[in-house]
């Protein structure tokens, strides 16, 4: 005789499988939703292609003037564009160089690609740009599971890094699929910038168009985001 709680062995079995199904959609969501980029084909695959792309992008510089170097995430290299040398920084003034990597971040575990963070690509990227170079760097989305002390760390390393450069840290937009997140990396940048004395951009309120990850820019996002960048910059950067 079953007592008061107790659940047929039958029926037990049959919610088995559905319980488990349902612990595997949860995981795909937030895999995907989450974080897209880290939901791509095999770690391996996902880290080539990111860094084939990664070198496409930087073979292109657009613009004359002024060399300025952008060290950034997938926003910066072009991720989901058909032409990925249409990415925001195209938009910038100045001659401009692109060292972006798709998933990477000031925190050194941002990429599951190893240490691909900013501060550790900074210094190759800048390899043959004068002294003078301004660099921006742009990012933090790729943060938002990282703890403060990670971003701090690699904050630090950015600037190190680049010593000796006119820098305008860009924060991370509001991106749908992570808007939840953000607000506390964009604190956390913007107090990091104004210790090192650096100029901030927070781009938590610029109204931009997302494609249907809800995490990248469409074309128009690019350009959007690219001139409010710009803008940006010149008044940060006037003497």
């Amino acid at each position: 005789m079953l007592g008061t709680l107790a659940v047929p062995r039958r029926r037990l079995l049959l919610l088995a499988p559905v319980a488990l199904l349902v612990a595997l959609a949860v995981v795909l969501v937030v895999l995907v939703v989450l974080a897209p980029e880290r939901a791509t084909g095999s770690y391996a695959e996902r880290c080539e292609r990111f860094a084939a792309d990664a070198e496409a992008r930087a073979a292109v510089v657009t613009g004359s003037g002024a060399p300025v170097l952008v060290v950034g995430d997938s926003w910066s290299a072009g991720l989901g564009l058909a032409d990925p040398s249409a990415s925001w920084p195209a938009r910038l003034d100045g001659r401009v160089h692109v060292a972006g990597f798709s998933g990477s971040g000031f925190s050194a575990r941002a990429s599951g690609c190893g240490d691909v963070s900013f501060a550790a690509r900074a210094p190759q990227a800048l390899a043959g740009l004068p002294a003078g170079t301004l660099v921006v760097v742009e990012g933090g989305l790729n943060d938002w599971d990282r703890s403060d002390a990670e971003i701090s760390t690699g904050f630090d390393a950015l600037l190190a890094a680049v010593a000796g450069h006119r820098v305008v840290v860009v924060g991370p937009a509001g991106a749908p699929s992570r808007a939840a997140y953000v607000d506390r990396v964009d604190a956390l940048l913007a107090e990091l910038s104004a210790r090192h004395d650096v100029a901030y951009l927070s781009a938590l309120d610029v109204d931009l168009d997302y494609l249907d990850d809800r995490l990248h820019l469409t074309p128009a996002g690019h350009a959007a985001f690219g001139d409010w960048v710009a803008a940006g910059v010149r008044g940060a950067t006037r003497p």
